[in-house]
């Protein structure tokens, strides 16, 4: 009887736990059993595991092979398991290897011939074996294809590999294995829409300035062709480029949810699913361990929902909480799955639901009252932003407007401001969009003029009491990309004039 262990991880969002793979080979009928909750990739893994090992020339067992999964109880999912399963029955075999595996986290799909393919979110597993450093695991091997990941983390103990011989010669002393690091095409992010290609809409242009400076959800009212789509698909441009943290945060997600392409994801997501999208396709969902949905994706970056009549208003009110709670909560038997949720909203609808010949809505009055009727006013409320784009404009060629670079360089000068202004106040948020209403009607009101203002609005019915609390967010914003110590009364009239919008189409 000989027995080896050795460790691996199992995702769960976009955390992942421990796993220690034991092998043990004894007396019985030749035939491999496994236990542990494993999924259909770790229970079709055997054959393609023994034919890795016989395709890289080395010893398998002829006898009964047992190999246990624990925690027992946590389910266990992804084809990850191919490497360190191999490897604990092929360490059952020779001793020397033993001190190597039980020190070693390895993850890694087996192709036939023995070579390692990519495993999918690797990077919660390489946190989690980080975290757990002091827990006795010392190395970490993974798949070459996974080294852009890896490098991410900028540890010296994560190494690749490229087949399961190589891998095991390292583990028997006869070879070494390279660090992790990234090739310089992977850590380039692709070139993004820019503003510069855009003729005109020097309103659209500057509220979309403001809505990127302040971290604002923004509403997009006008008819087909009048630019909404290109406007949206160019904020990501403008906004701050993310550091390592955010890079292995939404790489991480990405990873989980299979989109990652085995990249880091280097540049702020925009992520624009079709109107037909379902409530799991939107914030999450699916059997067993529940996949990101179009939410977590966009985290720290841009969600795009284009058509937003043609969405289910059920789908729609599903943002809700993602939008208070920045995260989003996955119950499932007996456990919950968290993913963050911090992304910028931006609506983009049709003003009715007619073709517009020549211009004119020949819209029925009962149409337009359905028109948008999917909006439920609380997630209206949540919304900072609304622009009413027209398509006309005198101006036929872009020469001469602003590239994205120089108004990135404004919003990043406004998010260091107020992020700076936040963190005196003892708060950890970095854009005013997220600040708490009641510290900054409190501690932050904006000039007399200008509260005078927003009260004769307020008492007048024009705004609501929540709309009070959305234009002193947007007044700080343009006080920020002005430079100005506190909002005045112009800031304070344009930051309504930001919502009247709403309230044209309300009336409407």
């Amino acid at each position: 009887m000989a027995l080896a262990s050795t460790m691996s991880a199992t995702v769960e969002g976009v955390a992942a736990r421990l796993v220690t793979v034991e092998a043990n080979v004894g007396a019985g009928l030749p035939g491999m059993h496994m236990v542990g909750l494993g999924d259909a990739a770790v229970k079709e893994s055997r054959e393609r595991i023994r034919t890795a090992v016989a395709n890289s020339a080395l010893p398998w067992p002829r006898t009964k092979i047992m190999v246990s999964l624990s925690p027992a109880h946590l389910p266990k999912a992804g084809s990850h398991f191919d490497l360190p399963i191999a490897l604990a029955v092929l360490g059952s075999l020779d001793p020397r290897v033993e001190p190597t595996l039980q020190t070693t986290m390895f993850c890694g799909e087996l192709a036939l011939d023995g070579t390692l393919r990519r495993a999918e979110g690797v990077l919660p597993m390489l946190l989690a074996a980080l975290h757990n450093g002091e827990g006795g695991i010392g190395t970490i091997v993974v798949p070459r294809a996974n080294a852009a990941e890896a490098a991410l983390l900028g540890r010296r103990n994560i190494v690749v590999a490229d087949s399961l011989l190589q891998v095991w010669k390292w583990a028997a002393g006869e070879a070494q294995l390279e660090h992790a690091t990234a090739p310089a095409a992977v850590t380039a992010p692709p070139a993004a829409p820019d503003f510069r290609d855009l003729a005109g809409m020097s309103e659209e242009r500057e509220a979309l300035q403001v809505a990127a400076a302040g971290g604002h959800h923004v509403m997009m009212i006008g008819p087909p062709g009048s630019g909404k789509s290109m406007l949206a698909e160019r904020i990501p441009s403008i906004l701050p480029a993310m550091d390592v943290a955010e890079m292995v945060e939404v790489t991480a997600i990405h990873s989980a949810a299979g989109v990652s392409g085995g990249g880091v994801v280097a540049s702020r997501p925009f992520i624009a699913p079709h109107p037909s999208l379902t409530r799991a396709a939107l914030i999450g969902g699916g059997s067993g361990i529940p996949t990101p949905g179009a939410v977590s994706q966009a985290h720290r970056g841009v969600l795009f929902l284009d058509e937003a009549s043609e969405i289910a208003a059920p789908v729609l009110d599903a943002l809700r909480i993602p939008l208070e709670k920045r995260e989003v909560r996955l119950a499932r038997a007996r456990r919950e799955v968290v993913y963050p949720a911090d992304f910028q909203l931006v609506l983009a609808a049709n003003p009715c639901a007619c073709q517009r010949i020549k211009g004119q809505c020949v819209c029925k009055s009962t149409q337009l009252a359905r028109h948008l009727s999917n909006l439920s006013g609380p997630l209206k409320d949540r919304l900072d932003v609304f622009i009413t784009t027209s398509g006309e404009t005198k101006v036929l060629s872009p020469d001469g407007v602003e590239p994205s670079s120089v108004i990135a360089q404004r919003v990043a000068v406004a998010r260091e401001r107020a992020a700076a202004r936040w963190a005196q106040a003892g708060l950890e948020e970095s854009v005013n969009a997220r600040v708490p209403a009641t510290v900054i009607r409190r501690h932050f009101p904006a000039r007399e003029s200008a509260m005078a203002l927003l009260q004769s609005h307020l008492v007048d019915g024009v705004i609501t009491q929540r709309g009070v609390d959305k234009c002193l967010k947007l007044a700080w914003t343009l006080a920020d990309l002005e430079q100005e110590d506190q909002p005045d009364i112009d800031h304070a009239y344009r930051a309504v004039q930001m919502r009247a919008a709403q309230l044209q189409q309300e009336v409407a």
